[in-house]
């Protein structure tokens, strides 16, 4: 068995037939991932796989994020909620492990994190108790999928149904862009760069969709970028503009996310994505009858340091976060950027 680097801007169909074929395969660890990530904010990155009889046998995506506000670290995947090692069986992920944590002290980095629903170490510090994903399979019917809505946030779709709100498939990203950077900024979260999502619809094309959804005036008030990804569909940035609450229109964006998925591609799961426990998200998700299922982020950690806490939860920064609310939404996207490349 051997350990080998994949360079993400050169061939890398092995290594996606790989995490495709797999069956906890992701779309975090797919390289075009880490291109979008690393073109888009200048990260450094360290692709690790193993081979056995050369065929791939596991794989570890590892992006290197520095910052003096938000610390040292390997991620595997940064500025995904999910990404983790990828192995056939245990002596593949030893040899990965081996070579992440020499890697690590190398670059003199804190800590090391897997991220992923269910851990692969029985012996790594673990953070479960942050985060928690939501998934459900779908019905091939879509009046069955809207009857399995709870009765309450079904009301809140019909609402939007209502007020005659459409969506339209967007091929350019700008009306997302504003829509999302507005909904950031009002939670106090510096937006990630432009080029990201850019990035991001260059390298997965029709597999990254973005529904905006308008009133029947023609105002684009809300959108989502969202990932297919084999028989799942995953809305990712999702936002909205200030009359979206008025309108139900984010109700009327996951529903229609979920109608379209199902009627134009057959997907058979929705995938709601990450959200901090017991926050608003976290609840709007309970609402549509999804079960949270914990995320178990594993870390390996250098002379000593503490699992980072790098989330609007950790109270020393409360204070940036309602200062950054007040800020012009220009001026919050202009240096929005270069702080959000740091949060990983």
């Amino acid at each position: 068995m051997e350990i080998k680097h994949l360079n993400i801007f050169e061939d890398c169909a092995d290594w996606d037939d790989y995490v495709l074929n797999h069956e906890r395969g992701n779309i975090y660890q797919m390289s075009g991932w880490g291109r979008s990530v690393c073109q888009s904010m200048g990260h450094d990155f360290y692709y690790l796989y193993a081979t056995k009889d050369d065929a791939i046998c596991a794989v570890l995506p590892l992006i290197h994020i520095r910052s003096r506000l938000f610390g040292n670290a390997l991620v595997s995947v940064a500025f995904s909620i999910g990404g983790g090692p990828l192995f056939d069986d245990e002596e593949a992920l030893n040899l990965l492990d081996g070579q992440a944590i020499d890697l690590a002290n190398k670059l003199g980095v804190a800590t090391l994190e897997y991220r992923q629903i269910n851990r692969s170490h029985n012996d790594w510090p673990i953070k479960n108790e942050t985060y928690s994903t939501f998934r459900k399979q779908l019905s091939t019917d879509n009046e069955e999928n809207m009857l399995a809505i709870p009765r309450k946030q079904r009301a809140m779709v019909r609402k939007g149904i209502k007020f005659g709100l459409t969506y339209e498939i967007d091929n350019e990203i700008d009306r997302l862009y504003h829509l999302y950077s507005t909904s950031v900024r009002n939670l106090g979260t510096p937006v990630f760069p432009k080029s990201l999502f850019a990035a991001l619809k260059k390298e997965f094309k029709d597999d990254c969709e973005i529904l905006t959804v308008c009133t029947d005036g023609g105002e684009a008030i809300s959108s989502v970028m969202s990932f297919y990804f084999k028989n799942e569909i995953i809305p990712y940035y999702g936002g909205g503009g200030a009359s979206a609450r008025s309108y139900a229109a984010n109700d009327f964006m996951y529903w229609s996310v979920m109608e379209h998925s199902v009627s134009q591609r057959a997907v058979q799961v929705f995938d709601f994505g990450r959200s901090k426990n017991d926050t608003g998200a976290y609840r709007f998700k309970k609402n549509w009858g999804f079960e949270p299922t914990p995320l178990e982020y594993e870390y390996y950690l250098n002379n000593g340091d503490e699992i980072p806490e790098v989330n609007p939860l950790n109270p020393k920064y409360q204070m940036m976060i309602k200062t950054w609310r007040k800020l012009p939404l220009p001026v919050a996207n202009l240096i929005g950027p270069l702080i959000a490349k740091s949060l990983g």
